[in-house]
């Protein structure tokens, strides 16, 4: 689906990508003068890559330290794929590091297993997060709508590698550059596309764990998808269901176990409780929130207790004192999807039509100064 141009007379009718699931991508640096959110270039400081990807400066320390201790390669070739050599460094995800990688001979524009540039992805073997095992290396996610493709992947020295396609501008990005609002009818848009692909994910057995602006992306710009929406980096993706047994998973709780961003984490996320389908789409909700209002009540929190003080806000805070000033369809969405036990399969079909009263050919004035600002991220 186009977050601009899509088929508005169907909310269900949204055209399957034939992709692979992509569990850690990231997008080029976007703005010239002004550092991206989601991308975390060389030379980021340890403190903002922590805060900004969600995870403790303990764990982009140890990642820094494994490349040291073992460095990246100067040139990558895995299982079938052409040889290519590793240039500048993109970010670093939930456990790993990316970098563009460019084809040393051939290769054409735009993306696919033929491409001229791509995004390489090194998770170390001995990293306490390795996500390349069996069910996380890209086959069960095979073919998953809204998740980029991972055209080779394999080992090479101490590294796992995944090399995938290059995306455009996260919704952050977009966010900033259109001034840290978005209109609402877009953002019901975003809601739309967002939901279904967490509805396929879900259906493979994954939550994702960690939704946030920074992890939701636009097709690389000037292709056929630069208005379409991906879901990004599973570095805390975790299964709500059994491979073996098909059950779902028992819940658990280890409340020294954080796993997520503190803005946007679910109230179960804070409580240590094992994640399940509902957390994605409360995150998922705050995220739609943070768009159209610009912020969240439990933003500025310093300290120790800044983790506890934003889990009170939100026990606190109900969804319409939370939403006002939103269309009456987001307060709705966040009151359904808290709603939501930890078995409970969502309803998604009945959340997407939350969003079907904004979901309307946008005035001209909108829709232009959306794909102006998403030209302004490239």
């Amino acid at each position: 689906m186009d977050i601009v141009n899509r088929n508005w007379h169907n909310l269900r009718q949204t055209p399957e990508r034939n992709v692979i699931g992509d569990p850690y991508l990231m997008a080029e640096p976007l703005f010239p003068t002004q550092k991206s959110h989601q991308n975390l270039v060389a030379g980021c400081p340890v403190e903002k890559a922590a805060g900004i990807e969600g995870g403790s400066v303990d764990e982009v320390v140890g990642l820094q330290e494994e490349a040291r201790m073992s460095p990246i390669p100067d040139r990558v070739q895995v299982g079938n794929s052409p040889l290519y050599k590793v240039e500048r460094m993109l970010g670093a995800g939930g456990f790993g590091l990316v970098y563009i990688g460019r084809r040393v001979a051939g290769g054409s524009q735009g993306n696919g297993p033929n491409a001229f540039k791509v995004a390489l992805k090194f998770e170390h073997r001995n990293s306490t997060g390795c996500r390349f095992g069996p069910h996380m290396n890209g086959n069960h996610l095979k073919g998953c709508y809204g998740l980029p493709r991972v055209h080779y992947k394999g080992r090479q020295g101490d590294y796992f590698v995944m090399i995938m396609d290059i995306l455009g501008p996260s919704l952050l990005d977009v966010f900033i550059s259109i001034g840290q609002v978005m209109p609402p009818n877009m953002v019901a848009c975003i809601a739309v596309e967002a939901i279904s692909i967490l509805e396929k994910l879900h259906q493979k057995g994954f939550v994702h764990g960690d939704v946030k602006p920074e992890n939701l992306l636009l097709g690389k710009p000037g292709s056929s998808g630069e208005k379409k929406l991906f879901l990004i980096d599973f570095g805390l993706a975790s299964m709500w269901r059994d491979s073996l047994s098909g059950q779902h998973v028992r819940l658990c709780q280890q409340p020294d176990n954080f796993r997520g961003t503190t803005r946007y984490a679910s109230v179960h996320a804070h409580l240590g409780l094992t994640a399940s389908r509902r957390d994605d789409l409360e995150s998922l909700a705050y995220t739609l929130i943070f768009l159209i209002k610009g912020r969240l009540p439990w933003e500025g929190y310093q300290g120790n207790d800044k983790r506890f003080l934003v889990f009170m806000n939100k026990t606190v805070t109900s969804p319409e004192t939370l939403c006002g000033g939103c269309p009456p369809p987001f307060a709705q969405f966040l009151e359904a999807v808290k709603k939501i036990q930890f078995v409970e399969q969502p309803t998604y079909s009945k959340l997407i039509s939350l969003f079907g009263s904004l979901i309307c050919p946008p005035a001209d004035h909108v829709s232009n100064r959306f794909t102006k600002n998403v030209e302004d991220c490239r």
